[in-house]
Parts: C-alpha cells; sequence; structure tokens
C-alpha cells in the first residue's frame, strides 16, 4: 500500500494534491466536485475586505502554453465569504483555506475575522495585476511580516503566497520570523498580449498573471530554492501542475503538497489522474509514503 498522505502545518492532507486559490473557489458545488474527484484541500478565491467587481472584459485570454487571466480579484467580499465557509464545511470534510489580501495588519485582521471557519488562511502577496494589492506587499517585507502577525492571532496556520518576481527568499524569512506557518509559490507571472490587428492590448486590465505550463519551470525553480533556504517549511507548490509528473516535480524540488488551478478547464478528472499518477509513481520507486520524496532533489 502505498501512503499519499501529507502533513502540511497541522493540517492532515489525505493526498499531496490541493485546489489552488481561483475562480471555483467561490461555488460550493464545484468546491464539492473537486473534493469529490480526489483534491485534499480547497483554498478558496481571495477575499477582500469589501467586494470586487475586477477588471472590465476581457479579463482571461488562453495562448498555446497557457492562460493570461486579468480579472483583478474580484469576489464578493469577506462577509459573503465568511458564510460560504460557513455552508462548505457542514458538507465538505476536507481542509479549506482562506485567502486573504489587505493593504494593512487592520484590514487584515477585519477580512480574518469575517472567515474564522477557515481552517487555514493564505496571504496573497503575489497577484501581479492589482494596485496596492497582491504583488505589491513584497515591495515591502516588513509589510507582509506585519500582517502575517495579524493573521496569526486568530490561531489558524498563515500561509504566505509569493510571487516569483522580487526578493521572495527575504520575504519568505520576514514572514516565517513573524510566525507564518508556510508558503505558496508561486503565482501567476505579470505578462501581456497585444492584438496585432487592433493594435492594443488584448486584456481588458492591459496586464494579466500568466499561468499554465509555460511558467512551471519556474515554480520548480522557486520552490528549489526555497526549500533549500527553509528545509523544514512546509511549502504548497503551484505553477503548471497538467500531469503527475508536474506534481511529482514540485515534491522533489521540495514542495509538500501541489496545487492544481489552470489545468482544471480541462475537467476535475485531472485530480483524480494526478493522485493516481503520484501513487503508481511512488511505488514504481519501490517507497511506501510519497513523504519520502519531498525534497528528493537535493540529496
Amino acid at each position: 500500500m502505498v501512503d499519499l498522505r501529507v502533513e502540511l502545518a497541522g493540517l492532515e492532507l489525505r493526498n499531496p494534491v490541493v485546489v489552488a486559490s481561483g475562480p471555483l473557489g467561490v461555488s460550493l458545488g464545484l468546491m464539492k466536485r473537486a473534493e469529490e474527484a480526489g483534491a485534499a484541500a480547497i483554498t478558496l478565491k481571495t477575499a477582500t475586505l469589501r467586494p470586487r467587481e475586477g477588471h472590465p472584459n476581457p479579463v482571461v485570454y488562453e495562448l498555446p502554453y497557457g492562460l493570461l487571466n486579468s480579472m483583478g480579484l474580484p469576489n464578493p467580499g469577506a462577509e459573503e465569504m465568511g458564510r460560504l465557509i460557513s455552508e462548505a464545511k457542514a458538507v465538505m470534510r476536507v481542509p479549506l483555506i482562506a485567502s486573504v489580501a489587505a493593504q494593512s495588519p487592520r484590514e487584515a485582521e477585519e477580512v480574518a475575522e469575517r472567515l474564522r471557519g477557515a481552517d487555514a488562511l493564505e496571504l496573497n502577496a503575489s497577484c501581479p495585476h492589482v494596485r496596492g494589492l497582491g504583488a505589491e506587499l513584497m515591495d515591502d517585507p516588513q509589510l507582509v511580516a506585519d500582517i502575517v502577525s495579524a493573521l496569526r492571532s486568530f490561531g489558524r496556520p498563515v500561509f504566505v503566497k509569493l510571487s516569483a518576481h522580487g526578493d521572495w527568499i527575504g520575504v519568505a524569512s520576514r514572514a516565517l520570523g513573524a510566525g507564518a506557518s508556510g508558503l505558496v509559490a508561486i503565482n501567476t507571472l505579470k505578462a501581456m498580449a497585444i492584438d496585432v490587428r487592433a493594435k492594443c492590448p488584448v486584456l481588458g486590465g492591459v496586464y494579466g498573471g500568466l499561468s499554465g505550463p509555460a511558467i512551471h519551470p519556474v515554480a520548480v525553480r522557486v520552490v528549489y530554492e526555497l526549500h533549500r533556504e527553509f528545509p523544514d517549511v512546509p511549502i504548497i507548490g503551484v505553477g503548471g501542475v497538467e500531469t503527475w509528473v508536474e506534481a511529482a516535480e514540485l515534491i522533489l524540488a521540495g514542495a509538500t503538497a501541489v496545487g492544481v488551478a489552470t489545468a482544471l478547464r480541462r475537467g476535475f478528472h485531472v485530480i483524480g489522474e494526478i493522485v493516481e499518477g503520484l501513487r503508481a509513481y511512488v511505488a514504481g520507486e519501490g517507497l511506501a509514503s510519497i513523504r519520502e520524496l519531498v525534497g528528493a532533489a537535493h540529496r
């Protein structure tokens, strides 16, 4: 028997596959389907204190090697997201990770107060296309640390989702020093596309976040470097996980768990395929537990 269970800062996961924060995380029905497909935890859509409409259309543009999105963090606000968490906890059995966006420790506390039902909190310090939120936080490592300290007061594990832009090692160090329980790496990469006929940016928000296969090697590198610097810190590796192979790469680089998002455009069956592929891989390596492979590329 192959044991796929992992422990993530106190969260017991039945396997390493987590749904990363994204549009799926505002629908109870979709979250339940992801759980039934094999997901071991669900990360909700990033919540801001007040509702956000996001950027004007078009907000998604498909490329041969991934997706560009300029959603602009649309969400119904922390109050409504808190109600969604309460409803989800009544019918779901896997951990729920609430994603928080805030510009100050006080604002983060107000958001987290409304998301109290979540099993863990994830600070979005990496969205590349929203002013004053997301990746702009990484320009101020002390602010990230102060927000982490505020979130820690709620007694839940706190993960910090890092961007591959900027000094992620320095920001991670400050966040961990402030009490962060783990790291998530990476988010989308800031990018854009231009319509050569219209001679203007394709996306309504001009800039977007590139996700999918194109960013996977970047994610592997960042996870590898984070694990090298902080070998005892749990990491959720995110970026271009389409099959079990990419998931295994991130685990070998040092990730305890892996996040899946863009690949779900093909259907929820992708989750089960990744889980079963990892099971076969571990068995084929003659190992009893997937935990033996975490960070194995460093040995």
